[in-house]
């Protein structure tokens, strides 16, 4: 398994027109992953769609790069992308895969760059803490790149901005977060965006 986040940088007032277009890409008989997400930026970088998708192999992976990269209409909302960016992972293979549904009105998608070699100790610093940080409020998906600098990029659902407030101290103030060791391997580099889900995202 193989997840892809797709970050689109549309132009001003185009983001409704934008969404209907990613919908029919990702969902098409063309398509090879599937669409788990699709929010817009509150808070953070404005005026980008982050669109989540799962690929069942590398290949099916490939192809549909491939498709985004060689045509003048990618995801059916050219005319409105004026920058993409893409970043590929790989979930934490504790995990289980993510699954649809109603988890939240905002998500944190948070991205924390790692020390080399940091991959494997982080992952087993994870798997220690979530059973007793998954009480307080579900996890999406964590997941390493595979491109691009070592990093991990996390996804958060929350009820609200003051209910994330409130389980992220909850969660320091139990001593369950953030995961024993796992802060030895950051950089301190990490950027965080807010964002909401769109009216295609199956994660809402």
């Amino acid at each position: 398994m193989m997840y892809e986040i797709a970050t689109l940088t549309v132009r001003l007032g185009t983001a409704a027109k934008a969404v209907a277009g990613i919908g029919e890409y990702t969902t098409g008989s063309d398509a090879k992953g599937t669409l788990l997400g699709c929010w817009a930026s509150e808070i953070g970088e404005l005026n980008q769609l982050l669109v989540l998708r799962a690929f069942a192999d590398h290949d099916a992976w490939r192809s549909e790069r491939e498709r985004a990269l060689r045509t003048s209409n990618p995801f059916n909302a050219g005319e409105a992308i004026t920058q993409m960016n893409f970043d590929t992972y790989a979930p934490f293979p504790f995990l289980p895969p993510v699954v649809p549904g109603k988890y939240g009105n905002v998500y944190e998608i948070r991205t924390y760059r790692l020390k080399h070699g940091g991959v494997p100790p982080t992952i087993a610093a994870w798997e220690a803490a979530m059973p007793e940080r998954g009480k307080l409020s579900p996890l999406s998906i964590a997941m390493y790149a595979l491109d691009g600098p070592p990093r991990f990029t996390h996804i958060w659902p929350f009820a609200s901005l003051d209910a994330r407030a409130a389980v992220r101290a909850d969660s320091v103030a139990k001593g369950v977060w953030p995961p024993k060791g796992g802060p030895d391997w950051l950089t301190g580099d990490m950027h965080s965006t807010i964002a909401v889900p769109t009216v295609i995202s199956p994660l809402a």
